[in-house]
């Protein structure tokens, strides 16, 4: 995926302001750099990130550059690296998973609906997907464009499966209560199970335990008790169980490409990185339940009877 709108920028690292005047920027950048410098305590990896911080915006020039949405002298990920991606010519004749549904399609109308609210009324947008712009957002916003992102990586992935599998994009569900939107982001039916899918990107990496994802990007957040809840009501509603409930993450989020959590009510918790998603999904998870022939139709015509897109 193009760098993520979570990505932290050079003021974030430093603790700053992006409107901090010069010498305000110059103390952030020598207490950040005193707090993060290893012989103090501090960590490797943000001690580069300060460093690299202040390269980008520590004299006039640079940051001027930066802000005109240049990162050190490179260009910053164009719009098209975050706006909706014009549809391409498949080069691959192999046949694709059969899909229904949109996916990424409600996290970008949030987003839309949160940027103009945030920018102001009467402020007109020439471009909503300005990388300026995008970096000068809350985090909050720019978190649900990452999350459009990684919704639509992830469909590019699963269209690999073949025409042996179903896919269901946003997915509208009844589960109030545990987490806005009320959608799934993906649901998967083929021969090795149904599989439950949430796309996201929080930023910094997670890692599984007890069943369920932890990490400092995810500020309290329980994202696999939210994606059993929506499993659950689709599954109430067409009377079938998943057998499999997945949240995939930019392969960088990741330790592991593939980590078990166990089981939810009988299916099987799994933390995957995206370039792994499809041979996952392919391969089955192990202890997941495979379908026959017969089971996967049923299971389709069930689905179809009910799903309804967010």
């Amino acid at each position: 995926m193009p760098d993520s709108p979570l990505s932290a920028s050079p003021y974030e690292v430093l603790g700053v302001a992006s409107d901090a005047d010069d010498a305000t920027l110059r103390l952030a950048y020598r207490r950040a750099l005193r707090s993060a410098h290893p012989d103090t305590g501090g960590d490797v990896v943000r001690f580069h990130a300060v460093q690299l911080a202040w390269e980008l915006v520590g004299t006039p020039d640079a940051r001027a550059l930066f802000d005109r949405g240049a990162r050190g002298g490179a260009p910053a990920p164009s719009r098209e690296a975050w706006a909706p991606a014009a549809p391409r010519p498949r080069r691959d004749s192999r046949p694709l998973a059969r899909t229904y549904g949109h996916p990424g399609g409600l996290s970008r109308e949030r987003y839309l609906g949160l940027i103009r609210e945030w920018a102001g009324r009467g402020v007109t947008l020439a471009d909503p997907y300005d990388p300026a712009l995008v970096r000068s957002a809350p985090r909050d916003i720019r978190h649900v464009l990452a999350d459009a992102l990684a919704e639509e990586a992830s469909a590019r992935s699963l269209s690999t499966l073949g025409i042996a599998y179903t896919v269901w994009h946003d997915v509208a569900t009844d589960a109030a209560g545990h987490g806005l939107p009320p959608k799934l982001d993906h649901l998967v039916l083929g021969p090795t199970g149904l599989f439950a899918i949430q796309s996201e990107d929080w930023g910094g990496p997670v890692a599984m335990k007890r069943g369920e994802l932890v990490g400092a990007a995810l500020d309290g957040e329980r994202p696999m008790r939210a994606l059993a809840a929506r499993a659950k009501a689709i599954g109430r509603a067409a009377k079938v169980k998943p057998t499999a409930l997945v949240i995939v993450v930019p392969d960088e989020h990741a330790e592991e490409s593939l980590e078990l959590g166990g089981t939810n009510r009988g299916a099987v918790v799994a933390l995957v990185r995206r370039s792994r998603l499809a041979s996952a999904v392919r391969e089955g998870l192990p202890g997941s339940a495979h379908l026959g022939g017969t089971e996967v139709m049923e299971v389709r015509a069930r689905l179809q009877a009910v799903v309804r897109f967010a």
